[in-house]
């Protein structure tokens, strides 16, 4: 089954071609690409006018063979989506009910799918959700200690995102283990440009960093992560205005506010030439991740390991040793030599004598929405 998958930003569309039924993982992307500057100057006027601009890519590949079906990245899932559903007029209305709650990524992503249901009034389409994964979370974790009727108003709780992820690297750390998904007790470490930590039972979601949106917890490459809400109210009370505020946490805080760049090789080769900015930013970092793994080793009841993913979490070496030097207390001990190691591979980066396994996980969000996608489809078509 040929599987394209869509992750559509305001301005941007995302998107691989996958044969989700190809023998090797290697040959199953057929193309993947970006059109970017949707609704700019030297752009494509629109969402469907990016997709006509894909159709030269996509015939390049396809040949004879045709699409079997869409699947597109939809952020907030909120609490009616648990997991990923065949799309039609009523679910892309559903989606975009819930803008609000999401006003940087869901207005995309109903773009994308109107997009496509224009294009292919017929294809099948899958909305593969990053909140879903965490609905497994118990009240006492998505619940904020506020009055209830900012919770059954507007919906204010903890979501948890990145949840395909958490959710695709969990399973491979599984395996790597040799135990079953659901028999999965660990911490997963989703370390990019935005960042969130997820405590794993059992094979499911019961915290995570991130909450009510995608700004609460770590520190990220321009997300503050937690801060005391009162400095909001204090920003307010000084003239600044909601957007002020939101494009301050959101856009100029984390490692560019206090390294100046939002890139974490830069920061560490900054720190290593003794930026004492960068070394700040570091120490901040890490030591706010090691808290939240500490936290999470007691959620879950002891971790059997603690994975990192996504780019930073796979490929700064450097940040996992800062990362790992904080977690004495819990008997974890870095191997240099494998920390150093690049691969593409599952791997292990702590020493035999670690008392919790520091596992490297490749993620592949574009692998786990195709198969999600195709598993939906293969389960409508049989009724």
């Amino acid at each position: 089954m040929l599987v394209l998958v869509i992750n559509s930003g305001s301005s941007s569309l995302k998107y691989q071609l996958r044969d989700v039924d190809a023998a090797e993982p290697e040959s199953a992307v057929l193309t993947e690409g970006v059109v970017e500057r949707i609704g700019f100057d030297g752009g494509p006027a629109d969402h469907a006018q990016a997709l006509s601009d894909l159709d030269a890519a996509l015939a390049a590949v396809l040949g004879d063979r045709r699409i079997d079906a869409v699947g597109h990245r939809v952020v907030h899932g909120g609490e009616r989506f648990a997991e990923p559903v065949l799309v039609d007029n009523e679910i892309i209305r559903a989606i975009e009910r819930l803008n609000p709650l999401a006003p940087l990524h869901n207005p995309a992503n109903v773009l994308g799918l109107r997009a496509i249901a224009s294009k292919w009034p017929d294809m099948p389409q899958v909305a593969v959700f990053d909140t879903a994964y965490h609905r497994t979370l118990p009240e006492h974790a998505w619940r904020y200690a506020v009055p209830d009727w900012l919770y059954t108003h507007h919906g204010i709780r903890r979501y948890g995102f990145h949840g395909t992820s958490h959710q695709y690297v969990a399973g491979r750390a599984a395996a790597f283990l040799g135990v079953a998904p659901e028999e999965f007790d660990g911490v997963v470490l989703h370390l990019g440009n935005g960042v969130s930590a997820t405590a794993v039972q059992g094979g499911k979601s019961i915290d995570t960093s991130m909450g009510f949106t995608p700004l609460e917890g770590l520190v990220m490459g321009t997300r503050s992560g937690d801060l005391d809400p009162s400095i909001l109210v204090f920003l307010v009370r000084q003239g600044h205005s909601a957007d002020e505020i939101d494009h301050l946490l959101n856009r100029e805080s984390g490692l560019a506010a206090l390294a100046g760049s939002n890139d974490m090789r830069t920061v560490v080769e900054a720190a290593d030439a003794g930026d004492r900015h960068a070394a700040i930013a570091l120490d901040v970092a890490s030591y706010r991740l090691a808290k939240y793994i500490g936290g999470y080793h007691v959620a879950v009841g002891g971790a059997a390991a603690i994975v990192f993913t996504a780019g930073i979490g796979e490929n700064s070496a450097p940040f996992r040793a800062r990362v790992a030097a904080r977690l004495g207390a819990l008997g974890v001990v870095l191997d240099d030599d494998l920390n150093a190691v690049r691969s593409k591979d599952p791997r292990t980066v702590s020493a035999p004598e670690s008392a919790i396994p520091l596992l490297v996980v490749p993620t592949d969000e574009e692998r786990a929405i195709a198969e999600a996608t195709a598993a939906v489809v293969r389960v409508a078509a049989r009724g």
